[in-house]
């Protein structure tokens, strides 16, 4: 790549990378004299911080940078303001690789020395590469394309692509896009992400055959895609990640129209804290996914007629009849604040709803006084996949059952207690368990116990070594505390005290049983459940840690998010 080395080529707001290394790019804030410095410099506030300084130095404002260390002086020869498209594409894939390529082609073997790997039809490999008319998908991530090129060269050299990653480049003018995709007749997936674009849409044309569009981290607001949404006749996906969205900010009205042929949205590692926004997009009516994870959510809610009607007002383009959210099918949540039982219970009113994910949310992490995953499955009635995996009948059935009985061990002496379970009468004569009789004994009626639970108990701890599990016939009431004396017993713990964790179908990890004082069925451990035995260990701050799974690991060095 050509690097420039007249501050003439850089203006202020361009994109430029580092000459040596096109992942490092920022934008120009500042051209001109430094003090103390001979010569022109050019101040770079770059994407990833690691620089030097925020844009002034011994006490002198040149530009304002996005962080404290994300600015830095740079001299013009060792700045590059891009290549166009073609030359990018030469670069990918017509260039021979160099000698210092082939030579980070290598294994290591088991004596740690390097061993020359060969690509076996490298050559046809590369001969099909290089006939770009036959192309129909291309990378071009982080290649420094900053323009379209010479007219008409791009459709005469890829005819056929389809596929088109401009990840990382210098690409900030719309207008630059639209030339692009005017030259690619049967383009349909465009990826532009960690590219700055221009917050003013113009001279881009209708899109009419994108139907794949992803713009992660480029700045982009709803008051742009508001814009683009005409232009994107036949958008099916839109991904919009990293972009510090906190609004859905229409144009004329409180919900936002169009969008036709919509399928998934994704919207993750926002900012957005308010589900009502999220209701915005609730009349889109070929939404199928919604991608909400990692953003501030603490309550989410499925609208009424009247809160829809509160929403739109007057507007007249309004259809009474759309369902909210009638086509939704996946709803990812994972990584939000959600903490209370009603947002839990509010997915069983979406329509078609079967895949979701609550993972990272207060309320499914039982560490943080959450519910485990057996009660989520039984409090969502039509769930298929939770939390990235499938929901079998058998887990159902099981889940169910063990729900029913753990919220029948809280009834007695509270019958309030029903009111925060409103599955519970449904699933209890579904399923056909019927009440608990009391016993009369010597002190005069007495809870019956809710019968024995066959658990195994599985030993992961190093110290204990390899030992069978063991099965045992606790009762239903038995204690974590209780349940952590007998394993001492049961595995001749002497110098270190157990940690126990719950290991449930479905769950990549386990439950750590920290609460000493709940039951074995308010936990979740029912018939056939396997608890998992560690051991205790203490750093040298007596800070604890675990071995199990290399989980639960705090180091002095961490801190842990709140």
């Amino acid at each position: 790549m050509q690097s420039s080395s007249d501050s003439n080529t850089f203006k202020l707001d361009q994109r430029v990378h580092s000459t040596n290394d096109p992942r490092r790019v920022g934008t120009v804030k500042y051209m001109g004299p430094v003090k103390g410095h001979p010569g022109t410099w050019v101040g770079v506030d770059w994407d990833i911080g690691e620089a030097k300084h925020d844009g002034s130095l011994n006490g002198i404002r040149y530009f304002e940078a996005r962080s404290q260390l994300s600015g830095s002086f740079v001299r013009t020869q060792n700045l590059t303001a891009g290549i166009s498209f073609i030359e990018a594409l030469y670069i990918r894939y017509r260039d021979q690789p160099t000698q210092e390529d082939e030579d980070e082609m290598y294994v290591l073997s088991a004596s740690n020395r390097r061993v020359s790997v060969q690509l076996v039809g490298k050559e046809k490999i590369q001969d099909k590469l290089s006939r770009l008319e036959e192309l129909t998908g291309a990378s071009l991530s982080y290649l420094g394309v900053s323009n379209p090129g010479s007219p008409n060269e791009i459709s005469r050299i890829v005819p056929n692509l389809k596929e088109l990653d401009l990840t990382g480049n210098l690409l900030s003018e719309w207008k630059d896009v639209g030339t692009i995709c005017e030259q690619l007749p049967s383009l349909v997936a465009l990826n532009l992400s960690n590219n700055s674009m221009s917050h003013e849409i113009v001279g881009l044309p209708q899109l009419k055959r994108i139907r794949i569009l992803v713009l992660n981290n480029t700045g982009i607001k709803w008051t742009q895609i508001e814009v683009l949404k005409d232009l994107l006749p036949v958008i099916e996906e839109l991904h919009l990640m990293g972009n510090g969205i906190n609004a859905i900010q229409t144009a004329s009205s409180s919900i936002v129209h169009g969008f036709d042929s919509l399928r998934l949205l994704n919207l993750e590692e926002n900012c957005i804290a308010e589900w009502n926004e999220i209701l915005k997009l609730s009349q889109l009516r070929s939404l199928e996914e919604l991608h909400l994870n990692k953003n501030n959510l603490n309550h989410i809610f499925y609208p009424d007629h009247d809160t829809i009607n509160k929403m739109v007002g007057g507007d007249e383009s309004h259809d009474q009849s759309c369902i909210p959210f009638q086509n939704l099918r996946c709803l990812l949540l994972g990584g939000n604040d959600i903490e209370d039982l009603a947002s839990v219970d509010s997915l069983n009113s979406f329509p078609k709803l079967i895949d979701i994910r609550l993972s990272e949310n207060p309320i499914a992490d039982p560490g943080r006084g959450g519910i485990p995953r057996f009660v989520l499955v039984a409090r969502l009635a039509r769930v298929e996949i939770l939390n990235g995996s499938e929901v079998s009948t058998r887990e159902r059935k099981e889940s169910e059952i063990r729900y029913v009985r753990l919220v029948m061990s809280k009834l007695h002496g509270n019958p309030d207690e029903i009111k925060q379970h409103p599955r519970f009468v449904e699933l209890k004569n579904f399923l056909g368990i019927e009440d608990e009789r009391p016993s009369v004994g010597t002190t005069g009626p007495q809870k019956m116990a809710s019968g024995l639970l066959s658990v195994t108990l599985k030993s992961v701890a190093a110290s204990i070594g390899e030992k069978p599990p063991l099965t045992k016939k606790l009762p239903a009431a038995t204690t974590i505390g209780k349940l952590k004396i007998l394993c001492e017993t049961f595995f001749k713990l002497r110098s270190t005290r157990p940690k126990l964790f719950l290991q449930e179908e479905g769950s990549p990890l386990p439950i750590l049983l920290d609460d000493e004082m709940a039951t074995l069925m308010d936990v979740g451990i029912g018939n056939d459940s396997t608890v998992l035995v560690d051991e205790e260990s203490y750093g040298v701050q007596g800070i604890y840690t675990s071995n199990l799974l290399g989980m639960f690991v705090l180091r002095p060095q961490e801190s842990c998010k709140a």
